[in-house]
């Protein structure tokens, strides 16, 4: 019998409701638990043939063990070395090359030199920046956020020069993006399952998490919707994410790619609503149980390069 683990952290609904559906619909060809993880032992395997990451961006134990478990033939959602490599500014410019419409954006030192340096490991940066010119490319009003983070934790919408430098300069050793904004009559969050299933969801960021997705928009055009079904597709077969959310702001027709490096997206009950809700779990389940029975792996062990991003 196959065998699929889930690994989260705090969340409920989802796991729970993952690990039923697998189960009701393996048939008694494949079983769905949650993982239970030990010490790791090199060159061991886990015994689970799929594994659905839910926690290990907080966790770097459960990183490693998600690496290890690939190398010895699990495939693993997402896949630990590509998500790993990302962040948000590298994945502009790789949506950018995959076709897709994004907002400028620029990333700038961090204010305060990172842990363990001094001002001569910072000898190859250009000091003073040209702020302006930065300022010029983006636009105000523009945003500044993690160029690796989520959550819209420590994320500002910056008017003015002494607005960004008022933040900037509390902002310590994070790695900050300037991007544009884009003045959107309607805003969508999509999931995207497998490289293969895509949900469109029109949503509304600033509501409060209950009311976001409760929102209708005027321009559902099939014209703007397949853009966005393909954009979706699109991008994470860029990007490698078997489970992903993008997020799209469209302005005079144009979606526009803002947010796309979320691969362990909400997918909680209480937010989503139910029928999001459960379209995400059927699609996550039916793609989980084709990977065990099909046998899919993310890389040879012999060849551990086979993990790269595949180019565009």
């Amino acid at each position: 019998m196959k065998s699929i683990g889930i690994i989260f952290g705090m969340e409920n609904s989802f796991p729970v409701a993952l690990v039923e559906r697998i189960n009701a619909m393996g048939a008694g060809n494949v079983h769905a638990e949650f993982a239970r993880i030990g010490g790791v032992i090199d060159l061991q395997p886990t015994g689970y043939d799929v594994l659905i990451d839910r926690i290990s961006h907080d966790i770097p134990f459960y990183r490693s063990y998600l690496k290890n478990a690939a190398l010895h033939g699990a495939y693993v959602i997402n896949n630990p070395f590509w998500w790993s490599a990302d962040d948000k500014f590298i994945d502009i410019a790789i949506a950018k090359r995959a076709g897709l419409a994004v907002p400028r954006s620029v990333i700038v030192p961090t204010k305060d030199h990172p842990a363990n340096t001094t001002a001569n490991s910072m000898r190859n940066l250009a000091y003073p920046l040209d702020w302006d010119e930065l300022f010029a490319y983006v636009g105000f009003p523009f945003f500044m956020k993690p160029h690796d983070g989520g959550g819209w934790r420590n994320v500002y919408k910056i008017h003015s020069a002494e607005e960004f430098f008022y933040h900037y300069n509390q902002s310590g050793t994070i790695c900050m993006m300037l991007q544009e904004n884009i003045q959107y009559s309607s805003y969508y969050r999509c999931y995207g399952v497998g490289r293969r299933d895509v949900r469109l969801m029109p949503y509304a960021p600033h509501h409060p998490p209950h009311l976001r997705y409760v929102v209708e928009y005027p321009d559902q055009s099939p014209e703007l919707l397949e853009r966005m079904r393909r954009d979706v597709l699109a991008i994470n077969t860029a990007l490698g994410y078997d489970l992903n959310t993008v997020e799209f702001a469209v302005r005079d027709g144009i979606p526009y790619a803002i947010d796309y490096m979320n691969p362990a997206p909400d997918c909680d009950y209480n937010t989503v609503t139910p029928a999001n809700f459960e379209w995400v779990v059927d699609a996550v389940a039916c793609f989980a149980i084709d990977c065990a029975l099909e046998g899919r792996t993310l890389v040879d062990p012999a060849r551990p390069t086979d993990a790269a991003r595949p180019r565009l």
